[in-house]
């Protein structure tokens, strides 16, 4: 009775958690269902509670809760009751075939899972979880819903061997793979086989099949869908990135060519394709995509090119009979199908088919069409696109006798792209629709594609672009001239909008002679093209005092990145064509001519479009990149205007460098300096007035902050002014740190901030540590301030500059540490407020530890305490952090690991002293460390961990000597480091253990893209811990069936063959070389055809 009770109880906990509308009951009922979840009596609860049927939610319930204990492999189910499980889902499934939709998806998922994971399982000599094909047959001759849970329960199993879950993630991903590839090899193809037969059933029933009727029109999605999960099978492991599916190749088996050789499964999705109705036919389609993309090797030579012929045929009667087309779905299949037709075989291939031309014709017109219906399915375009750009591209290789055409055609769709955009402009303005170019993206995918196109038959491109941009501009300066109405104001904005286009276009257009022989006829249609911006620049940026269109502006800004990649540089050919005409229309016969025109305009953005952080944050990324180029650098540094900018960089001629600017929008004042800073050093050398020229306007402000914050703790104190001034100086000074690389520039900065403004930025982290707009931009000013960027802080042997700039950059880690440990943060904004800060710290300790610009030993010798201070500092903070954060954060995981990194290989006699409580949280953070999968990380906790157990070993090796070098120990820190170390250890000995089985588990088991970083701590681990290593290994070899525990109790005797008790750096190399033998074998074993039982792989991760 108390078990009936229980029961309804959680009938009724889950009717409130799926049902309810009260949200505190939902997450009670929630929270009960949990804790039934993890209880030990689940597994005989989940049964009563399917038998009773009474709720399918409870149903429900009980379906996922088995899911989860069968994927479990700590505490999993044995053999037979995962037997048991599987069949009783089989038996429930088939004497319910009308169970509600989720219920029969949970029930599935589950029969799919057990299956997958208990598929080496075997008793008696028998794989008991294989027979698959056996068991769901008997669902297929049942009725239509017995027949389409057949068919879900192989769609499930498909899926399911094919993606890695969370348990597999858990697991290894070599068994993953094991499993999967068995699945492949022994029932992928009978299944695929068996989902074809059925839809030749269909197909040949089709007129007699009821699609409104909802049991068959299910039973064939979910037909169509087996088969796409078939075909979609990631066949050779490669788990290639969905986002780049256009150019998948489907590794189809060797053994399914006869499934493709007849041509008969390619006329089964075909005719599909035309006899179901709209809401299926794109399910077709997508098995068609996947046929279309067989690798190429699966065919000879005569083979392939009847495959394709019948491929086109297939192709073309779809657009002779467009209809079925006009549905989203099934449009974007086709395009997807028609890009596969290029991706997948040559253009030499193609002309060859009997149907080429007509095909073409009927590509294009379809492309036009779809190009014309620019708000229909605008995802689609990208892969039309690429059809005609990679045909385009292949045209200089084809050496077929048939014409390729494409001269003929190409332009039609350069025109329909170009037209069809501008006429866009009219129906989105008057119709206030998204516009397009807000999606800059996906334009300017869609741009690179049609600068591809556009260059076949580029003289035609050219001269339509001419003709657009003269009527578009002739318009646009009468609409000007003309007295402003608020019909001229929409007329106006749909001609910006139609120049918009036109100025992106054209820049991309120019870009795209990168990808082509030069040709001095096309360069001197690319002059044609330029004189029209540059005079349409100069119309816009006339009027700019009354306001201009900030996306004609965010496009001339891309037109003028186009044209420096391409005709501005070292690489460029000066005689080009382009400054030819550029020359008769403008006066700009050379490139200094025009990199004054480069630099006017980036002038008068930088004046007028403070209000833009879009544009400023180009046009300082286009300045950035010119004053990146050797020689251009050498030429802009001539222009009087680039002397204006080094001259007079201030608010009044910059309005975005005032304290008027949000401080979001401050960012992009370090890229600002940066450029200045590069400008400036060419001609810079030693000339320290020039350079304290340059630095007035920065002086200035310093003095003035000084002044402010000297009456902080007056009621005069201009608090908001004072930050906005110092968060702007402080984004200043590290683009100039940034760009000051030699050491005489560098040496320069630093006398001047040090020690007069120092002092000022030590006092701003006390005044505002909690506010991280002010101590993020002074914690990275310092953490660029200590970067030895190109050897530029090697100072002279009698300069203490090296210590006084580690003394200041402990003064601020210290005083920010102090203060942010204190400062209590909202659990939502922990990164941003706190730990953002931190990791910035840390990086700026990594950088000044690592710099080779400071001998460390002085601060000990000579009592300074800089070094403990910052390096106890960091201590504190670390505590403060905890080990979720450090897995959540990858920013703070990173800077942590390669200073601890640097901290184990030059400071070890610190780590040494450290408290237990310390040493184990850093232990521990390096064991989570080693199975991160940032490689990164996972190679710099390698690289610590061996410094760590080297140390470790000597110090134990030397234990019971006398220690000659006691009375001597400056470097070699206080005595008694290295014993509370080993006492730490002996007191906790698991914590070594653990790392040394995670290290074994991710070479033996796991995909380990670093061998040679884990063998070098593991012999270490091995000879500290060799008892528990000897009880590893016997707990390995006792796990592999008896007819492979000789074997593996071999390899484990080669692994340590001709190896010494020592670290010497010979023995090292030994070892790793017998590990790589290791690996070797053991993943020649796991790839065999004999597998080794699955708890061998589970052993170390359970």
């Amino acid at each position: 009775m108390a078990e009936e009770q229980e029961l309804r109880q959680l009938e009724l906990l889950c009717k409130q958690l799926y049902e309810s509308q009260d949200r505190l009951q939902q997450i009670e009922a929630e929270k009960a269902l949990v804790r039934f979840q993890n209880s030990p009596d689940t597994l005989s609860k989940c049964q009563l509670l399917l038998e009773r049927g009474d709720s399918c939610y409870a149903q429900l319930l009980a379906a996922t809760t088995l899911t989860k204990l069968v994927s479990r492999s700590a505490q999993g189910l044995d053999l037979q009751q995962r037997v048991d499980i599987r069949n009783y889902v089989l038996n429930y499934l088939g004497t319910r075939p009308n169970l509600v939709n989720f219920v029969v998806q949970a029930l599935v998922t589950l029969f799919a899972r057990v299956t997958k994971l208990g598929w080496f399982d075997s008793d008696k000599d028998e794989f008991v979880f294989r027979n698959v094909v056996t068991d769901i047959s008997k669902f297929l001759q049942g009725s239509v819903e017995h027949c389409m849970i057949g068919v879900q329960l192989l769609s499930q199993l498909t899926c399911e061997m094919n993606q890695i879950s969370e348990a597999d993630a858990n697991r290894s991903l070599t068994k993953h793979r094991k499993i999967a590839s068995s699945f492949r090899d022994m029932q992928l193809f009978e299944i695929f086989r068996l989902s074809c037969s059925l839809l030749v059933t269909a197909r040949e029933n089709c007129k007699s099949l009821n699609f409104n009727d909802e049991a068959q029109h299910g039973l064939m999605k979910q037909l169509l869908k087996l088969a796409n999960n078939c075909l979609t099978f990631d066949f050779i492991g490669t788990s290639t990135d969905e986002s780049s599916d256009d150019l998948g190749t489907v590794q189809i088996p060797t053994s399914w060519r006869p499934a493709f050789l007849d041509f008969a499964t390619l006329k089964l999705f075909f005719d599909l394709y035309h006899s179901l109705p709209n809401s299926l036919s794109h399910l077709a389609l997508s098995c068609l995509v996947q046929i279309a993309s067989v690798r190429r090797s699966l065919f000879n030579n005569t083979e392939r090119a009847k495959f394709l012929s019948h491929l086109v045929f297939g192709v073309k009667q779809i657009l002779q009979n467009p209809q079925g087309l006009s549905d989203e779905k099934t449009y974007h299949e086709f395009c997807r199908l028609l890009a596969r037709l290029k991706s997948n075989y040559q253009l030499g291939e193609l002309v060859m088919v009997e149907w080429y031309p007509e095909v073409i014709q009927l590509i294009t017109k379809f492309t036009v069409d779809s190009l014309q219906l620019w708000q229909f399915a605008p995802n689609s375009v990208h892969y039309l696109l690429s059809l005609w750009q990679r045909m385009v591209a292949s045209v200089p290789y084809v050496k077929a006798t048939e014409p390729h055409l494409l001269e003929t055609y190409t332009h039609e769709v350069t025109s329909a792209y170009i037209t069809s955009r501008l006429e866009s402009v009219a129906v989105v303005v008057r119709e206030e629709l998204d516009d397009p170019l807000q999606d800059l993206g996906m334009v300017q995918q869609q741009l690179e594609q049609l600068s591809v196109i556009g260059r076949c038959e580029y003289k035609k491109t050219c001269t339509l672009l001419v003709q657009l941009f003269d009527q578009a501009a002739r318009t646009y300066q009468e609409l000007l001239n003309a007295p402003q109405s608020s019909t001229q104001r929409i007329e106006l904005t749909i001609q910006e909008g139609r120049l918009t286009w036109l100025v992106y276009i054209i820049g991309t257009a120019i870009g795209g002679r990168v990808s082509f022989n030069n040709n001095d006829e096309h360069d001197a249609m690319d002059g044609e093209l330029v004189c029209r911006i540059l005079q349409l620049m100069n119309l816009t940026d006339s009027r700019l005092a009354q306001g201009g269109c900030e996306k004609l502006e965010l496009a001339m800004l891309s037109f003028f990145e186009q044209f420096r990649k391409i005709y501005v540089g070292d690489q460029v050919q000066k005689n080009s064509k382009v400054y030819r005409r550029l020359s008769e229309v403008l006066g700009l016969s050379d490139e200094s001519m025009l990199l004054s025109v480069f630099i006017r305009k980036i002038i008068t953005n930088l004046k007028y479009w403070g209000r833009s952080e879009q544009i400023i944050t180009k046009t300082l990324q286009l300045l950035s990149d010119l004053s990146v180029g050797y020689s251009c650098v050498r030429k802009l540094v001539k222009l009087e205007e680039v002397q204006f900018m080094l001259n007079n960089h201030t608010s009044e001629h910059f309005p975005f460098l005032g304290n008027g600017v949000a401080v979001t929008e401050m960012r992009c004042r370090s890229m600002f300096y940066t450029s200045l800073g590069r400008l400036l050093m060419v001609e810079l050398g030693e000339d320290e007035d020039r350079f304290d020229a340059f630095m007035m306007p920065l002086t200035a402000t310093f003095e003035s902050i000084g002044q402010m914050l000297a009456s902080a703790e007056t009621p005069l104190f201009a608090a908001e002014e004072a930050k906005k001034a110092l968060i702007g100086l402080a984004r200043d000074l590290r683009g100039l740190a940034f760009a000051f690389n030699t050491k005489i520039s560098y040496m320069m900065l630093f006398d001047w901030i040090y020690p007069a403004y120092t002092p000022i930025l030590l006092h701003a982290i006390e005044l505002w540590n909690h506010d991280p707009q002010v101590t993020t931009p002074v914690l990275k000013l310092f953490a660029e301030m200590v970067q030895n960027r190109s050897q530029r802080l090697q100072c002279d042997v009698s300069s203490p500059n090296g210590i006084l700039l580690f003394r200041e950059a402990s003064k601020i880690i210290c005083s920010y540490g102090t203060h942010i440990l204190g400062v209590e943060v909202p659990k939502g904004q922990t990164y941003p407020l706190k730990l953002k800060g931190i990791s910035v710290c840390f990086s700026m300790l990594k950088a000044a530890l690592c710099g080779n610009y400071v001998n460390f030993g002085v601060f000990r010798l000579y009592g300074d305490e800089a070094l403990d201070n910052a390096l106890n500092t960091f201590v504190k903070l670390l505590l403060s952090i905890s080990q979720t954060d450090l897995r959540d954060y990858p920013k703070l995981s990173q800077t942590y690991y390669v200073l601890l990194e640097c901290l184990a290989q030059d400071h070890m006699s610190f780590l040494a002293t450290l408290e237990p409580a310390v040493f184990l949280y850093i232990l521990s953070s390096i064991s989570e460390g080693l199975t991160a999968l940032d490689t990164m990380v996972c190679t710099g906790c390698c690289a610590t961990l061996d410094h760590i157990v080297t140390y470790l070993f000597k110090q134990l090796t030397q234990k019971g000597k006398k220690n000659r070098r006691g009375a001597r120990g400056v470097a070699g820190g206080p005595s008694g480091g290295g014993d509370m170390f080993l006492h730490t250890l002996e007191l906790n000995p698991n914590i070594l253990r653990q790392i040394l089985s995670t290290v074994l588990n991710v070479i033996m088991y796991e995909d380990c893209r670093n061998q040679w970083s884990m063998s070098r701590p593991l012999l270490g681990l091995i000879l500290l811990n060799e008892e528990y290593f000897n009880q590893l290994r016997e707990t390995i070899i006792r796990s592999q069936p008896p007819d492979k525990q000789a074997v593996m109790a071999q390899w484990f005797e080669n692994l340590m063959d001709g190896i010494e008790r020592n670290l010497l750096n010979k023995n090292r190399d030994r070892f790793t070389q017998n590990l790589s033998h290791f690996r070797r074998d053991i993943n020649d074993s796991l790839k065999g055809p004999n597998m080794t039982s699955a708890s061998s792989n589970d052993m170390m991760t359970s």
